[in-house]
Protein backbone atom coordinates (compact mmCIF):
# COMPACT_ATOMS: atom_id res chain seq x y z
CA UNK A 1 0.00 0.00 0.00
CA UNK A 2 1.54 3.44 -0.69
CA UNK A 3 0.67 6.40 1.75
CA UNK A 4 0.52 9.79 0.17
CA UNK A 5 0.46 12.97 2.36
CA UNK A 6 -1.88 16.03 1.06
CA UNK A 7 -2.02 19.13 1.67
CA UNK A 8 -4.12 19.42 4.35
CA UNK A 9 -2.88 17.61 7.75
CA UNK A 10 -3.84 14.61 8.82
CA UNK A 11 -5.55 13.71 5.37
CA UNK A 12 -3.74 10.81 3.86
CA UNK A 13 -4.23 9.57 0.22
CA UNK A 14 -3.82 5.30 -0.36
CA UNK A 15 -3.28 3.31 -3.21
CA UNK A 16 -3.51 -0.23 -2.03
CA UNK A 17 -2.07 -3.14 -3.94
CA UNK A 18 -3.98 -4.41 -6.64
CA UNK A 19 -3.46 -8.19 -7.46
CA UNK A 20 -4.79 -8.52 -11.34
CA UNK A 21 -4.92 -11.49 -13.46
CA UNK A 22 -7.35 -12.61 -16.41
CA UNK A 23 -10.01 -13.40 -13.99
CA UNK A 24 -10.07 -9.79 -12.68
CA UNK A 25 -8.44 -8.44 -9.04
CA UNK A 26 -8.14 -8.28 -5.48
CA UNK A 27 -7.23 -5.54 -3.28
CA UNK A 28 -7.33 -5.32 0.38
CA UNK A 29 -9.55 -2.41 1.19
CA UNK A 30 -8.84 -2.36 5.09
CA UNK A 31 -6.48 -3.80 7.38
CA UNK A 32 -6.73 -1.84 10.95
CA UNK A 33 -2.77 -2.15 11.96
CA UNK A 34 -1.92 -0.91 8.75
CA UNK A 35 -3.89 1.99 8.39
CA UNK A 36 -2.80 2.86 11.94
CA UNK A 37 0.66 2.51 11.08
CA UNK A 38 0.17 5.31 8.25
CA UNK A 39 -1.22 8.09 10.41
CA UNK A 40 -5.45 6.96 10.22
CA UNK A 41 -5.08 7.20 14.14
CA UNK A 42 -9.35 6.38 14.73
CA UNK A 43 -11.68 3.24 14.58
CA UNK A 44 -14.26 2.72 12.08
CA UNK A 45 -17.49 2.36 13.43
CA UNK A 46 -20.03 2.58 10.65
CA UNK A 47 -19.83 2.43 7.05
CA UNK A 48 -21.77 3.76 4.46
CA UNK A 49 -22.29 3.32 0.76
CA UNK A 50 -23.56 5.70 -1.58
CA UNK A 51 -24.91 5.16 -5.26
CA UNK A 52 -25.17 9.02 -7.64
CA UNK A 53 -25.28 9.61 -11.18
CA UNK A 54 -23.26 11.84 -13.25
CA UNK A 55 -23.27 15.66 -12.20
CA UNK A 56 -24.74 15.15 -8.47
CA UNK A 57 -22.37 16.84 -5.85
CA UNK A 58 -23.16 15.81 -2.22
CA UNK A 59 -21.60 17.51 0.36
CA UNK A 60 -19.95 19.60 2.17
CA UNK A 61 -21.00 17.76 5.33
CA UNK A 62 -19.59 17.00 8.93
CA UNK A 63 -20.82 17.06 12.44
CA UNK A 64 -19.94 18.97 15.19
CA UNK A 65 -19.75 17.35 18.58
CA UNK A 66 -19.12 13.88 17.20
CA UNK A 67 -16.84 14.80 14.08
CA UNK A 68 -16.32 11.82 11.94
CA UNK A 69 -13.14 10.43 10.37
CA UNK A 70 -13.35 8.96 7.07
CA UNK A 71 -11.78 6.50 4.25
CA UNK A 72 -13.18 6.94 1.01
CA UNK A 73 -13.15 5.08 -1.86
CA UNK A 74 -15.25 4.93 -5.36
CA UNK A 75 -16.24 1.04 -6.01
CA UNK A 76 -17.81 1.68 -9.39
CA UNK A 77 -16.85 4.97 -11.36
CA UNK A 78 -15.44 7.91 -10.35
CA UNK A 79 -16.13 10.95 -8.17
CA UNK A 80 -13.47 14.21 -7.18
CA UNK A 81 -13.60 14.18 -3.51
CA UNK A 82 -12.77 16.87 -1.57
CA UNK A 83 -11.58 17.58 2.10
CA UNK A 84 -12.13 21.24 3.95
CA UNK A 85 -10.06 21.71 7.30
CA UNK A 86 -12.62 23.39 9.33
CA UNK A 87 -10.28 22.63 12.83
CA UNK A 88 -9.06 26.06 14.13
CA UNK A 89 -6.24 25.07 15.91
CA UNK A 90 -5.23 23.38 12.24
CA UNK A 91 -1.93 24.23 10.29
CA UNK A 92 -4.34 23.66 6.89
CA UNK A 93 -7.24 25.63 8.26
CA UNK A 94 -9.80 26.97 5.74
CA UNK A 95 -7.80 24.59 2.76
CA UNK A 96 -8.96 22.42 0.61
CA UNK A 97 -8.23 18.82 -1.51
CA UNK A 98 -9.77 17.46 -3.75
CA UNK A 99 -8.89 14.31 -5.85
CA UNK A 100 -10.27 11.80 -8.57
CA UNK A 101 -10.47 8.61 -6.85
CA UNK A 102 -12.14 5.74 -9.29
CA UNK A 103 -12.94 1.66 -9.45
CA UNK A 104 -9.69 1.90 -12.05
CA UNK A 105 -7.36 3.76 -9.26
CA UNK A 106 -8.46 2.67 -6.42
CA UNK A 107 -7.68 4.90 -4.30
CA UNK A 108 -8.74 6.07 -1.31
CA UNK A 109 -8.79 9.09 0.31
CA UNK A 110 -8.72 9.40 4.55
CA UNK A 111 -10.52 12.72 5.77
CA UNK A 112 -9.62 13.57 9.37
CA UNK A 113 -12.28 14.07 11.90
CA UNK A 114 -13.14 17.97 12.09
CA UNK A 115 -13.02 18.14 8.02
CA UNK A 116 -16.27 18.42 5.55
CA UNK A 117 -16.55 16.27 3.24
CA UNK A 118 -18.06 16.25 -0.21
CA UNK A 119 -17.92 14.64 -3.63
CA UNK A 120 -19.18 15.23 -7.57
CA UNK A 121 -19.60 12.21 -9.80
CA UNK A 122 -17.79 12.79 -13.31
CA UNK A 123 -18.46 9.52 -14.41
CA UNK A 124 -22.02 8.36 -16.25
CA UNK A 125 -22.66 6.64 -12.17
CA UNK A 126 -20.42 6.07 -8.99
CA UNK A 127 -20.86 4.12 -6.13
CA UNK A 128 -18.81 5.58 -3.41
CA UNK A 129 -17.96 3.45 -0.35
CA UNK A 130 -16.56 4.83 2.81
CA UNK A 131 -15.47 4.34 6.91
CA UNK A 132 -16.71 6.47 9.30
CA UNK A 133 -14.72 6.95 13.49
CA UNK A 134 -18.18 7.86 14.52
CA UNK A 135 -22.15 7.30 14.19
CA UNK A 136 -24.04 9.74 11.44
CA UNK A 137 -26.13 11.63 13.77
CA UNK A 138 -28.29 13.70 11.90
CA UNK A 139 -29.12 16.72 14.55
CA UNK A 140 -25.07 17.03 14.58
CA UNK A 141 -24.36 17.32 10.90
CA UNK A 142 -23.54 20.46 9.37
CA UNK A 143 -23.15 21.92 5.55
CA UNK A 144 -20.88 23.99 4.28
CA UNK A 145 -21.90 25.73 1.15
CA UNK A 146 -20.44 23.70 -1.99
CA UNK A 147 -19.76 27.01 -3.29
CA UNK A 148 -18.46 29.03 -0.13
CA UNK A 149 -16.24 31.70 -1.90
CA UNK A 150 -13.81 31.62 1.26
CA UNK A 151 -13.32 28.36 0.21
CA UNK A 152 -13.65 28.74 -3.52
CA UNK A 153 -13.03 24.95 -4.27
CA UNK A 154 -12.06 24.52 -7.96
CA UNK A 155 -14.85 22.05 -8.77
CA UNK A 156 -14.88 19.81 -12.19
CA UNK A 157 -18.26 20.71 -13.30
CA UNK A 158 -19.58 20.97 -16.70
CA UNK A 159 -22.85 22.26 -16.27
CA UNK A 160 -24.73 23.31 -12.82
CA UNK A 161 -24.54 20.48 -10.62
CA UNK A 162 -27.20 18.30 -9.24
CA UNK A 163 -27.26 19.01 -5.63
CA UNK A 164 -30.39 18.06 -2.60
CA UNK A 165 -32.20 20.97 -0.94
CA UNK A 166 -30.22 20.15 2.19
CA UNK A 167 -26.89 20.72 0.60
CA UNK A 168 -28.24 23.74 -1.15
CA UNK A 169 -29.37 25.64 1.89
CA UNK A 170 -25.50 24.63 3.36
CA UNK A 171 -23.64 27.67 5.04
CA UNK A 172 -21.09 29.94 4.12
CA UNK A 173 -17.62 29.65 6.34
CA UNK A 174 -18.57 32.82 8.22
CA UNK A 175 -22.11 31.86 9.26
CA UNK A 176 -21.28 27.83 9.79
CA UNK A 177 -17.98 28.85 12.12
CA UNK A 178 -20.02 30.47 14.64
CA UNK A 179 -21.89 27.14 15.02
CA UNK A 180 -19.05 24.95 14.92
CA UNK A 181 -16.63 26.98 17.10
Amino acid sequence: MRVEKTIIEGCLLFTPKVFSDERGFFKETYHHERYLAAGVQVSFVQDNFSYSTKGVLRGLHLQVTRPQGKLVQALDGEIFDVCVDLRSGSSTFKKWYGVNLSSENHQQLYIPPGCAHGFYVVSPKASVYYKCSDLYVPTDEKTLLWNDQTININWPLEKPPVISAKDQQGLKLDDLWGLIS
